[in-house]
């Protein structure tokens, strides 16, 4: 069998024993059902007005339950559980079933549906949505809607939140459903939140933040009037750092240095022999003097 099947006939057989057990229990005041499947077998929780009544007078009447269940719908070894359904004007399905009834003994369609309407929505509800569909008033079926407050209709919140009831009232012209929808006053619904204010820890670590924050307009409310004093006081570093660059041009001033010592190592080289001429150059300055005075002489003459 596969996946799908198994939870199609999961889902039909709790229909089969929602009906059996509203039934068999109208008089207790059926508030529905939950079955869940244990290692134990299936347990089966029944909400209901009147519990009593559900397990009968020494236990006779849940004991039948167990029997039918187990005969009539093939499950495993089946336990019941009774528990009382609270406030009955905000479980769904023991409404409908008043509903139901009411409609059944003569009452007029629209005075039922705004009565129990005000009375689900004076228990704390916070929304309620009837809806009667059938032969109402003639030969032709309609349907009527009773809606008050807040209700979810689609989604997942409208499966969580949202009480479904369901019952059928058989009149001569016809049967009528009765469906109903509640929100329990403790549901909380996704599109509602509210903002929690920050401790007073909180607030004191924030309060840096804002300060600085505020410098940060004020900077940026000054604009260009920043940017000037910025480059002037960058300026004025400038010129104050300027008298200790010399140690850093030392690196350009040795370049010169390099040429000087290459351009005296060849005038070093010219000396050696310029330092050995003058013992022969003291006889040649000895006679360009008489020379000298040779050319004087004329001179005088004449």
């Amino acid at each position: 069998m596969g996946v799908e099947k198994k939870f199609v006939e999961d889902g039909f057989t709790k229909a089969l024993v929602h009906e059996y057990l509203s039934k068999e229990l109208s008089r207790a005041g059926y508030g529905g059902m939950t079955m869940n499947r244990t290692p134990m077998g299936i347990q089966i929780t029944v909400y209901a007005e009147k519990p009593g009544m559900v397990i009968g007078k020494g236990g006779k009447l849940i004991r039948k339950l167990t029997r039918d269940l187990d005969r009539n719908f093939r499950l495993d070894n089946p336990q019941i559980d009774v528990q009382d359904v609270g406030k009955a004007e905000l479980n769904a399905q023991v409404v409908a079933n008043r509903l139901a009834s009411s409609l059944e003994r003569g009452w007029y369609f629209r005075k039922a549906g705004q009565t129990t309407l005000r009375r689900v929505m004076e228990s704390g509800a916070l929304g309620c949505e009837i809806i009667l569909s059938g032969k109402l008033t003639g030969p032709r079926s309609r349907v009527e809607k009773f809606l008050s407050g807040y209700v979810k209709h689609s989604g997942k919140p409208s499966q969580e939140i949202v009480d479904h009831g369901y019952a059928v009232a058989v009149k001569k012209l016809g049967t009528i459903g009765c469906q109903v929808r509640i929100v329990p006053p403790d549901a909380v619904p996704p599109d509602r939140f509210e903002i929690v204010p920050p401790s007073k820890e909180q607030a004191e670590e924030a309060l840096p933040v804002e300060e600085k924050r505020d410098e940060l307009e004020e900077l940026l409310e000054s604009g260009a009037e920043g940017a000037v004093e910025v480059t002037v006081e960058e300026m004025e570093i400038v010129e104050e750092e300027i008298p200790a660059e010399p140690a850093i041009e030392e690196t350009p001033a040795e370049e010169p240095v390099f040429e000087e010592e290459a351009s005296e190592e060849p005038a070093a080289e010219s000396d050696e022999p310029i330092s050995e001429e003058p013992v022969s150059a003291e006889p040649a300055t000895e006679e360009e003097a008489p020379a000298e005075a040779a050319s004087e002489e004329p001179k005088r003459e004449g």
